[in-house]
């Protein structure tokens, strides 16, 4: 019997009689929920060569021993995630499809899904590879000189030094057409860099960050700013401060960037960008990436409510055994498959040489928002346990909504689309 009074008959604290254990409490854990199911109903892993399976397999036993087990935890103390860092190098996947100084040259299959199951252990995770070897790389990898790739590209590639790229600006979005940054140009050949940029992703702890500004005529180009003592001792003028308060992708950090005179020397500018064009090429690139990232993230989920309704029990029975489960776990893989098949289909178009923005566009357009209805059917059949940390569904079901903003809204693919559609530009 337990005492809820006190001597004088008043009132108390709950506390045991003498002599009587109470046994413990056992909370409901969620951790082997973040295991792969292997998730391929239409069998897209059948195109890969027998070295990308090993690659894609040695990518998911990263994931699940690795990356999930403490995954919610620098998620929920919004911290970078250095120690995962040495194992995705060991992966030898920075550079994804681009071919030497150090890259693996995979196939555009393979840098998809390898995309989508590092977004299936971690959100921030892949955004760190979106960041470092999708976009940073990328841009020096289909822009730069020989020269130029060689003394960037191969360290990046080995992971030694972390890239960024700096396009976004604080008052230029979605109309970052209306790039402020400047490059001033010196007699000597160099630039100094001014302005501002806004939601750079590794921009406190990149060694090496792409600038993206207008020199003196007005043309837009790429400048590298490279800190040769690394992101903690910045070259002088670049301010990066960490952006706090996310309520997505939290254990990878975006800054906040001042350049304020920033000095780089003759050959920073990457030597073929020159226009918008040039940097079309990379954003279309990146898009089509975080396409395959939006599809993780449903894989994840999806994957997730699968192993919780066949061991989950209500009035007698498992979850998976009633029928309005099994309809939602229908209508889930319904839109994965749909969204591995369109991605498949934009990767045989990159092999081509056949991918356009408006390609990119419509796959992200269209895996942003179907993996967002995944993640909110998985939280859904988890119930009141959907909202907690260790049953990995709600992380992934706050870091969709980044996906579904970051490399352009949704609002801002559906004009690349209805441009591609009509002819016309609804932009301005």
């Amino acid at each position: 019997m337990t005492d809820l009074t006190t001597a004088d008959g008043q009132p108390g604290l709950l506390t045991e009689e003498p002599g009587i254990e109470l046994p413990p409490i056992d909370l409901p854990k969620g951790d082997d929920l973040a295991g792969s199911r292997d998730t391929d109903f239409f069998h897209i892993g059948d195109h890969l060569d027998e070295r990308e399976r090993a690659l894609l397999t040695r990518v998911r036993d990263y994931c699940d021993t690795q990356v999930a087990p403490v995954a919610n935890e620098y998620w929920e103390r919004a911290e970078f995630p250095y120690e995962l860092v040495a194992g995705y190098r060991e992966l030898g996947v920075a550079g994804g499809s681009l071919a030497g100084y150090g890259c693996p040259g995979l196939t555009p299959l393979a840098e998809g899904l390898v995309a989508a199951e590092l977004a299936r252990g971690d959100g921030s995770i892949a955004t760190f590879n979106a960041v470092h070897s999708g976009l940073a790389m990328t841009a020096i990898g289909l822009l730069g000189s020989d020269e130029q790739k060689q003394r960037w590209l191969v360290p990046m590639a080995a992971t030694d030094k972390i890239g960024a790229f700096a396009l976004t600006e604080p008052e230029h979005g979605s109309d970052v057409v209306r790039l402020a940054t400047r490059a001033r140009a010196h007699p000597d050949g160099g630039w100094t860099l001014h302005g501002r940029k806004r939601w750079i992703g590794n921009g406190t702890v990149a060694d090496i960050v792409v600038v993206w500004a207008r020199d003196d005529d007005g043309d837009v180009g790429a400048f590298i700013v490279e800190h040769p003592d690394g992101a903690a001792h910045p070259v002088s003028g670049y301010r990066a401060q960490r952006i706090t308060g996310k309520a997505a992708n939290r254990a990878v950090w975006q800054a906040q960037i001042e350049l304020d005179g920033v000095r780089i020397g003759p050959d920073a500018r990457l030597v073929q960008a020159r226009n918008w064009d040039d940097t079309g090429r990379v954003l279309a690139k990146s898009r089509q990436t975080v396409a395959w990232e939006g599809l993780g993230h449903a894989i994840a989920a999806y994957e997730a409510a699968v192993t919780y309704a066949l061991r989950r029990e209500q009035f007698g029975r498992p979850l998976a055994r009633f029928q309005l489960v099994q309809d939602k776990l229908s209508h889930m893989l319904a839109d994965i498959t749909a969204m591995q098949t369109i991605c498949t289909r934009m990767s045989q178009l990159q092999t081509e040489g056949r991918a356009d923005l408006e390609h990119a566009a419509l796959a992200k357009l269209a895996t942003a928002s179907a993996a967002r209805r995944v993640c909110a059917m998985a939280r859904d059949i988890l119930g009141g346990n959907g909202i907690l940390l260790d049953h990995h569904v709600a992380r992934h079901h706050a870091d969709i909504e980044a996906v579904y903003t970051y490399e352009g809204t949704d609002s801002v693919q559906s004009l690349i689309v209805g441009r591609a559609i009509t002819g016309l530009s609804a932009f301005v």
